[in-house]
């Protein structure tokens, strides 16, 4: 029985869902870690000794300075002396650091922790003014900011004595923001300093900050700042089972952040994960798989991940209310069922994580959860196959891996490119300016752009660029330029519902300006920001400097690479190379049609070159019969013997032979002709038919609608049609021709439904149907009158088809011309 449960600040958590699979890892997944291992030890680096003490002696000293500061509060707070010196003040760290996964380079995430008297304005020294100030004709101007244009804050605060101390640089304060915070590098390691006040009169050494009852009459503000060391020590927790599973995590979350990093989607306030989320969402799968490898449970991340029915929420414990009267997250709240992609802490009070999260963010990120499974899980297939162990440098040198943590194809994965330039008149205006912007740019691309705009998809990317890209034309001072970052937006127009040639952002740039930005204090002349447009071939060379090697010309082959492989592109070519074929098809169809049109005509020229010397034998015979029949009747009237007779019946059998030898040679001359066109040879009795219909009108299509007509034609379409059995195909076409239709192939037809017969037209056969007369017969008395009324009367037929359509086909729409109206 595998323990998960942790006891921290007095109380017991246990997981939220249960354990999935806890067997040991098997051979082919130690394997796998092997190359793993290799690979983490050559790309993944780790803060070397120096950079570790480096940054233990910056919080040591930042510690002191906190201690003098709140020591300092609360003797012009005009406390005793025991007071004074049991004030304390405490300095907590959280996040990345406070695991020991950081990177080299990254910051430090702290919480300077302050008793009650110690306020917000006694931390960052706002509303200060100096003695003797707004007096002697001098402004408020003049008194809110010093001669460098620095706003004056009292000497004696945290923010101030931070700020002069002679090793700290890039000092920019935020004090407006919903969790106010001090950004500044110190000794060039970054700090991230956020404030808390609690409501004992003191902070004595060791305090409990996991214990419920510290949060016991806070502001939110603090409450927020606690949240963070707190959600810290409980992952930990609930993750340090056994050493050998706390390794584990860190391992995992190591290689989840650089992924993330590579991958553009480690920046919480751009509406992305963060550290924190990263960590709860490494340590749930090891909840579920708590005896997994670190190799195993890579792969078991990217399952579940790609897996998660969102927008189900992430929790590691079940959240808990201790009486205290702060907001506890829970789902059946309104506001929660908007949240997309919920990931609840475990700390009290459980907040969601991720509310910068958004439909398009979340969209990117499971995304990049398939393509992460797809990569990892091929490795594994591949060690179950021994197709990866048969290549053995790959594997040592841990190669194998660094598809996974390849750089994104953001610049060259879109279309169309917006650049935000936010530019400020000096340099400490410009970082307050661009942190605040930065925290709300998300809204303008989920909220204001994503929801108003015909796209199918846009992302913003998380990586500032310190260069200006405005235009030329702008109209920027040099001191504006020099202070300036750049951030890039990428999207994609959706076809379906785009309308016009354009697309204007300008209004969702302008709401930007006027319900967001217009929030700081102070806007000062000369903070803006700027957008300009870009295609993909358009970007600036930074874009690909450090994520390309070979920079914007190997970025550009590799995009002809991807497009060539892309699946939607290869179906599109194969579909334009189907229609060339197609094209080619229906030219090689125009060219036979017309063969065979050139060849029946050749044929019918045959015909009636040899019926027409047919015609003449049939007529010289007719006349020597007629000749030889005077003669007989001639020598009988002269009393001829009986022998001559039989002498000419001999002639006449004789002749009968002629005849018939002669059929029989056109016979087979009409079928050499048949074998010789392109169409497959007829039978005689077939051509016969043809032949019959032809002579009969019924292949010019100028036969009559009625069924039963008589006179020649149906006789002669009697006589053929009792010769064989019609196919169905042929019953079918008659029925369609009697039905007053004429039966033209798709490859004839230009325009649907161009063989119907117009309206109009019904009318005219009717009228030519009325005005037909009957001919008397044989058995009408030669002084016997036709019925003239009768004859005139006409003649009303209608006949009633059913059409029952055997192949299926696509219902189109058509227009008043009969043309397809194509809606793609």
């Amino acid at each position: 029985m595998i323990d998960l449960t942790a006891t921290i600040g007095g109380r017991t958590v246990s997981p939220a869902l249960p354990i999935v699979d806890g067997s040991p890892p098997s051979q082919i997944e130690m394997s796998l870690q092997s190359s793993l291992d290799a690979y983490v030890s050559s790309h993944v680096p780790i803060e070397s000794g120096d950079g570790i003490r480096a940054r233990e002696g910056v919080l040591v000293e930042l510690g002191r300075l906190h201690r003098e500061w709140v020591r300092c509060v609360a003797m012009r707070a005009g406390l005793n002396r025991d007071a004074v010196d049991g004030a304390g003040g405490e300095l907590f760290t959280s996040g990345s650091y406070r695991l020991g996964v950081h990177e080299p380079g990254a910051d430090i995430d702290c919480i300077a922790v302050a008793p009650s008297f110690c306020t917000r304005e006694d931390f960052f020294g706002s509303g200060y003014v100096p003695p003797g100030g707004k007096g002697g004709g001098g402004s408020e101007y003049d008194d809110e900011y010093d001669d460098e244009g620095v706003i004056r804050r009292d000497p004696d605060s945290l923010a101030e004595r931070i700020r002069r101390h002679p090793d700290v640089s890039n000092f920019v304060p935020v004090e407006n923001a919903a969790v106010p915070i001090l950004t500044f590098d110190w000794e060039g390691v970054n700090i991230d300093l956020l404030f808390a006040r609690l409501a004992s009169p003191s902070v004595p050494p060791g305090i409990d900050i996991d214990d419920d009852a510290i949060l016991s009459g806070v502001d939110p503000a603090t409450e927020k700042s606690l949240n963070g060391p707190r959600v810290t020590n409980l992952i930990a927790a609930l993750a340090g089972g056994t050493e050998e599973r706390y390794r584990t995590f860190l391992y995992v979350v190591r290689l989840v952040r650089k992924w993330a990093k590579c991958r553009g989607l480690y920046s919480n306030k751009m509406g992305y994960w963060g550290g924190v989320n990263i960590n709860i969402a490494v340590c749930l799968v090891l909840q579920l798989y708590p005896n997994a490898c670190p190799a195993s449970l890579l792969r078991k991340f990217f399952l579940v991940f790609k897996s998660w029915r969102w927008p189900n929420p992430v929790m590691l414990t079940r959240p808990h209310d201790a009486g205290l009267g702060l907001p506890v997250w829970n789902s059946h709240q309104a506001a929660t069922m908007r949240q997309v992609a919920p990931m609840i802490t475990p700390a009290y009070p459980a907040m969601n994580s991720t509310l910068s999260i958004s439909r398009q963010t979340l969209q990117i990120l499971h995304e990049e959860f398939c393509r992460g499974h797809s990569i990892v899980d091929g490795l594994y297939r591949d060690y179950q196959r021994g197709d990866v162990r048969n290549n053995g440098g790959d594997v040592e040198t841990g190669d194998i891996w660094k598809e996974l943590f390849e750089p994104s194809d953001f610049f060259i994965g879109y279309p169309h490119y917006l650049s935000l330039c936010i530019v400020g008149p000096t340099q400490q205006d410009a970082q307050a300016w661009a942190g605040f912007v930065e925290s709300r740019m998300r809204k303008l691309v989920s909220d204001m752009m994503g929801r108003s705009l015909p796209l199918s998809k846009i992302q913003l990317w998380p990586k500032k660029f310190d260069a200006c890209v405005a235009d030329r034309t702008a109209l920027l001072t040099h001191a504006q330029r020099a202070n300036s970052i750049t951030y890039f937006i990428g999207f994609r127009v959706d076809t379906l519902r785009m309308r016009g040639n354009q697309l204007d952002v300008e209004r969702q740039l302008a709401n930007f300006r006027n319900y967001e930005l217009s929030r700081f204090y102070p806007l000062l002349p000369g903070m803006d920001i700027l957008p300009r447009s870009f295609g993909v071939k358009e970007l600036p060379r930074m874009c690909f400097e450090g994520m390309y090697e070979g920079g914007k010309v190997a970025a550009m082959k590799r995009r002809r690479m991807l497009i060539e492989a892309d699946p939607k592109r290869q179906e599109a070519k194969n579909k334009r190379k189907l229609a060339r074929l197609k094209k080619k098809m229906e030219v090689m169809q125009r060219k036979k049609m017309e063969a065979e049109a050139s060849a029946s005509n050749a044929k019918a020229k045959n015909e009636e070159e040899i019926l027409a010397e047919a015609n003449v034998k049939d007529e010289a015979t007719t006349e020597e019969n007629v000749a030889d029949s005077r003669k007989k009747r001639k020598r009988e009237d002269e009393g001829e013997t009986n022998p001559v007779k039989g002498e000419e019946e001999d002639d006449n059998e004789e002749e009968e032979e002629e005849e018939e030898e002669e059929a029989a040679l056109l016979e087979s001359a009409l079928d050499a002709i048949e074998g010789a066109g392109v169409e497959r040879g007829k039978t005689r009795e077939e051509a016969e038919i043809d032949r019959q219909k032809l002579l009969a009108g019924e292949l010019l299509g100028d036969a009559e609608d009625e069924p039963d007509g008589g006179g020649a034609n149906a006789a002669s379409n009697g006589e053929a049609c009792g010769d064989r059995k019609l196919t169905r195909e042929e019953r079918e076409a008659e029925i369609l021709r009697r039905s007053g239709l004429v039966i033209v192939s798709d490859d004839e037809a230009t325009v649907l439904g161009g063989n119907r017969i117009l309206p109009w037209r019904h009318g005219y056969r009717r009228m030519m149907a009325g005005v037909k007369k009957e001919e008397p017969t044989d058995d009408v008395a030669g002084d016997e009158k036709p019925n003239v009324e009768a004859l005139q009367k006409p003649i009303s037929r209608r006949v009633r088809t059913v059409i029952k359509f055997k192949t299926k086909f696509d219902v189109v729409e058509l227009d008043a011309g009969g043309r397809v109206i194509d809606k793609v």
